[in-house]
Protein backbone atom coordinates (compact mmCIF):
# COMPACT_ATOMS: atom_id res chain seq x y z
CA UNK A 1 0.00 0.00 0.00
CA UNK A 2 1.03 3.60 -0.59
CA UNK A 3 -0.64 6.71 0.83
CA UNK A 4 -1.63 8.77 -2.19
CA UNK A 5 -3.53 11.92 -2.97
CA UNK A 6 -6.31 11.75 -5.55
CA UNK A 7 -3.99 13.26 -8.15
CA UNK A 8 -1.22 10.77 -7.40
CA UNK A 9 -3.65 7.85 -7.69
CA UNK A 10 -4.75 9.05 -11.13
CA UNK A 11 -1.13 9.41 -12.21
CA UNK A 12 -0.38 5.89 -11.02
CA UNK A 13 -3.33 4.44 -12.93
CA UNK A 14 -2.26 6.15 -16.15
CA UNK A 15 1.36 5.05 -15.82
CA UNK A 16 0.44 1.43 -15.05
CA UNK A 17 -1.94 1.16 -18.01
CA UNK A 18 0.54 2.74 -20.40
CA UNK A 19 3.20 0.27 -19.29
CA UNK A 20 0.76 -2.62 -19.66
CA UNK A 21 -0.72 -1.77 -23.06
CA UNK A 22 1.18 0.04 -25.81
CA UNK A 23 -2.15 1.00 -27.44
CA UNK A 24 -2.84 3.41 -24.57
CA UNK A 25 -1.64 6.93 -25.25
CA UNK A 26 -2.27 10.40 -23.81
CA UNK A 27 -3.12 13.58 -25.68
CA UNK A 28 -4.08 17.09 -24.63
CA UNK A 29 -2.90 20.61 -24.04
CA UNK A 30 0.47 20.72 -22.22
CA UNK A 31 0.31 17.07 -21.14
CA UNK A 32 3.84 16.42 -22.40
CA UNK A 33 6.61 18.97 -21.91
CA UNK A 34 4.70 20.79 -19.18
CA UNK A 35 3.47 17.62 -17.49
CA UNK A 36 -0.17 18.64 -17.37
CA UNK A 37 -1.85 21.70 -15.90
CA UNK A 38 -2.21 19.91 -12.56
CA UNK A 39 1.00 17.84 -12.99
CA UNK A 40 -0.91 14.57 -13.48
CA UNK A 41 1.33 13.54 -16.40
CA UNK A 42 4.60 14.96 -15.11
CA UNK A 43 7.50 12.82 -16.33
CA UNK A 44 5.38 10.86 -18.83
CA UNK A 45 7.04 12.40 -21.88
CA UNK A 46 10.48 11.25 -20.72
CA UNK A 47 9.25 7.72 -20.02
CA UNK A 48 6.93 7.09 -22.96
CA UNK A 49 8.09 9.51 -25.64
CA UNK A 50 6.34 11.86 -28.05
CA UNK A 51 4.48 9.08 -29.87
CA UNK A 52 2.43 8.20 -26.78
CA UNK A 53 2.36 11.55 -24.95
CA UNK A 54 1.09 14.11 -27.41
CA UNK A 55 0.84 17.84 -26.83
CA UNK A 56 -2.02 19.22 -28.92
CA UNK A 57 -3.09 22.62 -30.21
CA UNK A 58 -5.48 24.63 -28.07
CA UNK A 59 -8.57 23.12 -29.66
CA UNK A 60 -10.76 20.88 -27.56
CA UNK A 61 -12.88 19.93 -30.58
CA UNK A 62 -9.72 18.72 -32.33
CA UNK A 63 -8.62 16.81 -29.23
CA UNK A 64 -11.97 15.04 -28.79
CA UNK A 65 -12.42 14.42 -32.51
CA UNK A 66 -8.93 13.01 -33.03
CA UNK A 67 -9.22 10.86 -29.89
CA UNK A 68 -12.57 9.48 -31.04
CA UNK A 69 -11.19 8.61 -34.46
CA UNK A 70 -8.09 7.03 -32.96
CA UNK A 71 -10.23 4.91 -30.65
CA UNK A 72 -12.23 3.64 -33.62
CA UNK A 73 -9.02 2.33 -35.22
CA UNK A 74 -8.04 0.16 -32.25
CA UNK A 75 -5.99 2.37 -29.95
CA UNK A 76 -7.02 3.49 -26.46
CA UNK A 77 -6.55 7.25 -26.22
CA UNK A 78 -6.83 9.15 -22.97
CA UNK A 79 -7.71 12.70 -23.97
CA UNK A 80 -7.25 15.34 -21.31
CA UNK A 81 -9.25 18.54 -21.17
CA UNK A 82 -7.48 21.19 -19.14
CA UNK A 83 -10.81 21.67 -17.36
CA UNK A 84 -14.28 20.26 -17.96
CA UNK A 85 -15.47 23.78 -18.77
CA UNK A 86 -13.54 23.48 -22.04
CA UNK A 87 -15.29 20.22 -22.88
CA UNK A 88 -18.26 22.35 -23.94
CA UNK A 89 -16.23 23.33 -27.01
CA UNK A 90 -15.87 19.60 -27.82
CA UNK A 91 -19.51 18.73 -27.14
CA UNK A 92 -20.28 17.60 -30.67
CA UNK A 93 -17.39 15.14 -30.83
CA UNK A 94 -18.20 13.72 -27.39
CA UNK A 95 -21.99 13.28 -27.51
CA UNK A 96 -22.66 13.09 -31.27
CA UNK A 97 -19.73 10.92 -32.29
CA UNK A 98 -17.96 9.08 -29.47
CA UNK A 99 -21.18 8.31 -27.59
CA UNK A 100 -23.13 7.19 -30.66
CA UNK A 101 -20.72 5.61 -33.14
CA UNK A 102 -21.14 2.03 -31.90
CA UNK A 103 -24.94 2.34 -32.00
CA UNK A 104 -25.00 4.08 -35.38
CA UNK A 105 -22.84 1.36 -36.97
CA UNK A 106 -24.59 -1.60 -35.31
CA UNK A 107 -21.63 -2.45 -33.11
CA UNK A 108 -19.13 -2.68 -35.97
CA UNK A 109 -17.05 -0.02 -34.22
CA UNK A 110 -16.03 0.29 -30.59
CA UNK A 111 -14.87 3.63 -29.24
CA UNK A 112 -12.63 2.98 -26.22
CA UNK A 113 -11.73 6.60 -25.50
CA UNK A 114 -11.41 8.22 -22.06
CA UNK A 115 -12.00 11.94 -21.73
CA UNK A 116 -10.28 13.10 -18.53
CA UNK A 117 -11.38 16.44 -17.10
CA UNK A 118 -10.80 18.24 -13.79
CA UNK A 119 -14.17 19.61 -12.72
CA UNK A 120 -15.96 21.64 -10.08
CA UNK A 121 -15.33 24.83 -8.18
CA UNK A 122 -13.58 25.75 -4.97
CA UNK A 123 -10.37 27.10 -6.52
CA UNK A 124 -11.37 30.73 -7.18
CA UNK A 125 -11.16 30.24 -10.94
CA UNK A 126 -14.20 32.36 -11.74
CA UNK A 127 -17.64 31.53 -13.06
CA UNK A 128 -16.55 30.30 -16.50
CA UNK A 129 -13.95 27.89 -15.05
CA UNK A 130 -15.87 26.45 -12.10
CA UNK A 131 -18.73 24.48 -13.62
CA UNK A 132 -19.94 21.11 -12.37
CA UNK A 133 -21.82 20.00 -15.53
CA UNK A 134 -21.55 16.26 -14.80
CA UNK A 135 -25.28 15.65 -15.18
CA UNK A 136 -25.25 17.15 -18.69
CA UNK A 137 -22.88 14.48 -19.97
CA UNK A 138 -24.76 11.78 -18.04
CA UNK A 139 -27.89 12.70 -20.01
CA UNK A 140 -26.59 11.08 -23.20
CA UNK A 141 -26.85 7.29 -23.70
CA UNK A 142 -23.65 5.65 -24.90
CA UNK A 143 -21.33 7.79 -22.81
CA UNK A 144 -20.30 6.51 -19.38
CA UNK A 145 -19.71 9.19 -16.74
CA UNK A 146 -17.48 8.52 -13.74
CA UNK A 147 -16.53 10.80 -10.84
CA UNK A 148 -14.40 9.28 -8.05
CA UNK A 149 -14.00 10.87 -4.63
CA UNK A 150 -11.25 8.74 -3.07
CA UNK A 151 -7.75 7.79 -4.26
CA UNK A 152 -8.55 4.07 -4.15
CA UNK A 153 -11.66 4.54 -6.30
CA UNK A 154 -9.86 6.97 -8.62
CA UNK A 155 -7.13 4.51 -9.52
CA UNK A 156 -9.43 1.50 -9.89
CA UNK A 157 -12.09 3.35 -11.85
CA UNK A 158 -9.61 4.97 -14.23
CA UNK A 159 -8.05 1.59 -15.01
CA UNK A 160 -11.55 0.24 -15.67
CA UNK A 161 -12.33 3.24 -17.88
CA UNK A 162 -9.19 2.76 -19.99
CA UNK A 163 -9.95 -0.93 -20.47
CA UNK A 164 -13.64 -0.31 -21.29
CA UNK A 165 -14.68 -0.52 -24.94
CA UNK A 166 -17.17 2.34 -24.53
CA UNK A 167 -16.33 6.05 -24.27
CA UNK A 168 -15.96 7.32 -20.71
CA UNK A 169 -16.09 10.87 -19.37
CA UNK A 170 -13.81 10.67 -16.33
CA UNK A 171 -14.38 13.69 -14.09
CA UNK A 172 -11.81 14.52 -11.41
CA UNK A 173 -12.94 16.92 -8.62
CA UNK A 174 -10.23 19.55 -8.81
CA UNK A 175 -10.71 20.62 -5.20
CA UNK A 176 -9.76 17.09 -4.07
CA UNK A 177 -6.59 16.68 -6.16
CA UNK A 178 -4.11 17.40 -3.36
CA UNK A 179 -6.43 17.68 -0.35
CA UNK A 180 -4.75 16.14 2.74
CA UNK A 181 -8.10 14.88 4.05
CA UNK A 182 -8.54 12.74 0.93
CA UNK A 183 -5.08 11.11 1.04
CA UNK A 184 -5.47 7.38 1.65
CA UNK A 185 -3.85 4.00 1.20
CA UNK A 186 -3.98 2.63 -2.35
CA UNK A 187 -2.77 -0.80 -3.50
CA UNK A 188 0.46 -0.50 -5.48
CA UNK A 189 -0.52 -3.23 -7.93
CA UNK A 190 -3.05 -2.72 -10.71
CA UNK A 191 -6.70 -3.39 -9.81
CA UNK A 192 -10.10 -2.36 -11.11
CA UNK A 193 -13.20 -0.85 -9.54
CA UNK A 194 -16.33 -1.63 -11.59
CA UNK A 195 -18.00 1.23 -13.44
CA UNK A 196 -21.71 1.58 -12.63
CA UNK A 197 -21.58 0.34 -9.04
CA UNK A 198 -22.43 2.60 -6.07
CA UNK A 199 -20.68 2.11 -2.75
CA UNK A 200 -21.78 2.47 0.89
CA UNK A 201 -19.04 4.57 2.45
CA UNK A 202 -20.61 4.78 5.93
CA UNK A 203 -23.28 2.58 7.50
CA UNK A 204 -26.22 4.13 9.34
CA UNK A 205 -29.86 3.55 10.24
CA UNK A 206 -31.55 6.96 10.59
CA UNK A 207 -31.13 8.72 7.25
CA UNK A 208 -29.63 7.99 3.82
CA UNK A 209 -27.26 10.56 2.33
CA UNK A 210 -26.69 10.07 -1.40
CA UNK A 211 -23.74 11.86 -2.97
CA UNK A 212 -20.64 11.61 -5.15
CA UNK A 213 -17.40 13.48 -5.89
CA UNK A 214 -16.57 16.30 -3.53
CA UNK A 215 -19.96 15.84 -1.89
CA UNK A 216 -18.77 12.57 -0.34
CA UNK A 217 -16.36 14.27 2.03
CA UNK A 218 -18.86 16.99 2.91
CA UNK A 219 -21.42 14.27 3.67
CA UNK A 220 -18.99 12.24 5.78
CA UNK A 221 -18.13 15.36 7.80
CA UNK A 222 -21.84 15.96 8.37
CA UNK A 223 -22.43 12.32 9.32
CA UNK A 224 -19.60 12.46 11.85
CA UNK A 225 -21.12 15.54 13.48
CA UNK A 226 -24.62 14.03 13.46
CA UNK A 227 -23.32 10.87 15.15
CA UNK A 228 -22.32 12.96 18.17
CA UNK A 229 -26.02 13.75 18.56
CA UNK A 230 -27.09 10.14 18.20
CA UNK A 231 -28.13 10.40 14.54
CA UNK A 232 -26.58 7.70 12.35
CA UNK A 233 -26.42 8.60 8.65
CA UNK A 234 -25.69 6.06 5.93
CA UNK A 235 -23.57 7.68 3.22
CA UNK A 236 -23.66 6.27 -0.32
CA UNK A 237 -21.15 7.30 -2.97
CA UNK A 238 -22.62 6.93 -6.46
CA UNK A 239 -19.14 7.02 -8.07
CA UNK A 240 -20.75 6.64 -11.52
CA UNK A 241 -23.53 8.84 -12.89
CA UNK A 242 -24.01 6.88 -16.12
CA UNK A 243 -24.89 4.06 -15.75
CA UNK A 244 -26.53 4.94 -12.45
CA UNK A 245 -26.64 2.21 -9.81
CA UNK A 246 -29.62 2.84 -7.53
CA UNK A 247 -29.47 -0.58 -5.84
CA UNK A 248 -27.59 0.44 -2.68
CA UNK A 249 -29.61 3.68 -2.50
CA UNK A 250 -32.96 1.87 -2.62
CA UNK A 251 -31.78 -0.75 -0.13
CA UNK A 252 -30.64 1.94 2.30
CA UNK A 253 -33.79 4.02 1.86
CA UNK A 254 -35.98 1.03 2.68
CA UNK A 255 -34.13 0.91 6.00
CA UNK A 256 -34.05 4.61 6.91
CA UNK A 257 -37.23 5.94 5.17
CA UNK A 258 -35.54 9.34 4.77
CA UNK A 259 -32.95 10.74 2.37
CA UNK A 260 -30.83 13.77 1.56
CA UNK A 261 -29.02 14.14 -1.78
CA UNK A 262 -25.80 16.17 -1.78
CA UNK A 263 -24.17 17.42 -4.98
CA UNK A 264 -21.78 20.22 -5.91
CA UNK A 265 -23.61 20.96 -9.15
CA UNK A 266 -26.53 23.39 -9.33
CA UNK A 267 -29.78 22.17 -7.81
CA UNK A 268 -32.09 23.01 -10.73
CA UNK A 269 -32.17 20.04 -13.16
CA UNK A 270 -29.31 18.47 -11.19
CA UNK A 271 -28.42 14.86 -10.41
CA UNK A 272 -30.37 15.25 -7.16
CA UNK A 273 -33.60 15.65 -9.14
CA UNK A 274 -32.93 12.31 -10.84
CA UNK A 275 -32.22 10.55 -7.53
CA UNK A 276 -35.42 11.95 -5.96
CA UNK A 277 -37.46 10.86 -9.00
CA UNK A 278 -36.02 7.34 -8.89
CA UNK A 279 -36.74 7.02 -5.15
CA UNK A 280 -40.30 8.22 -5.66
CA UNK A 281 -40.76 5.77 -8.51
CA UNK A 282 -39.05 2.73 -7.00
CA UNK A 283 -39.55 3.16 -3.25
CA UNK A 284 -42.68 5.30 -2.84
CA UNK A 285 -44.11 3.19 -0.02
CA UNK A 286 -41.03 3.84 2.13
CA UNK A 287 -41.08 7.66 1.99
CA UNK A 288 -41.63 9.05 5.49
CA UNK A 289 -40.52 12.63 4.81
CA UNK A 290 -39.71 14.94 1.88
CA UNK A 291 -36.43 14.00 0.20
CA UNK A 292 -34.13 16.98 0.56
CA UNK A 293 -31.44 18.27 -1.79
CA UNK A 294 -28.29 20.16 -0.85
CA UNK A 295 -26.50 21.64 -3.86
CA UNK A 296 -24.62 24.62 -5.18
CA UNK A 297 -26.91 27.64 -5.20
CA UNK A 298 -28.23 28.61 -8.62
CA UNK A 299 -25.79 31.47 -9.22
CA UNK A 300 -22.63 31.60 -11.33
CA UNK A 301 -19.69 30.61 -9.14
CA UNK A 302 -18.36 33.79 -7.45
CA UNK A 303 -14.67 34.65 -7.76
CA UNK A 304 -14.41 35.80 -4.14
CA UNK A 305 -13.24 32.86 -2.03
CA UNK A 306 -15.66 33.67 0.77
CA UNK A 307 -18.62 34.01 -1.59
CA UNK A 308 -17.63 30.88 -3.52
CA UNK A 309 -17.60 28.86 -0.30
CA UNK A 310 -20.98 30.31 0.62
CA UNK A 311 -22.44 29.21 -2.72
CA UNK A 312 -21.23 25.63 -2.33
CA UNK A 313 -22.68 22.85 -0.14
CA UNK A 314 -21.13 22.43 3.28
CA UNK A 315 -21.55 20.13 6.26
CA UNK A 316 -23.76 22.61 8.13
CA UNK A 317 -26.27 22.69 5.27
CA UNK A 318 -26.33 18.89 5.13
CA UNK A 319 -26.85 18.67 8.89
CA UNK A 320 -29.71 21.19 8.69
CA UNK A 321 -31.39 19.21 5.90
CA UNK A 322 -31.13 15.97 7.89
CA UNK A 323 -32.57 17.55 11.03
CA UNK A 324 -35.41 19.08 9.06
CA UNK A 325 -36.69 15.69 7.93
CA UNK A 326 -36.01 13.95 11.24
Amino acid sequence: MARLTLREAITEALREEMRRDENVFIMGEEVGAWGGTYAVTKGFLDEFGERRVRDTPISEMAIAGAATGAAMTGTRPVAEFMTINFAFVAFDAIVNHAAKVSYMFDGQFDCPVVFRAPGGGGKQLGATHSHTPDVIFAHFPGLKVVCPATPRDAKGLLISAIRDNAPVMFIEPVALYTSPKVRAEVPEEAYTVPIGVSDVKRAGSDVTIVTYGEGLHTSLDAAKALAKEGIEAEVIDLRTLQPLDMGPVIESFKKTFKAVVVEFGHQTYGIGAEIVARLQDEAFDYIDAPIKRVAQFDVPAPYSGELERAAMPNADRVIAAVKEIL
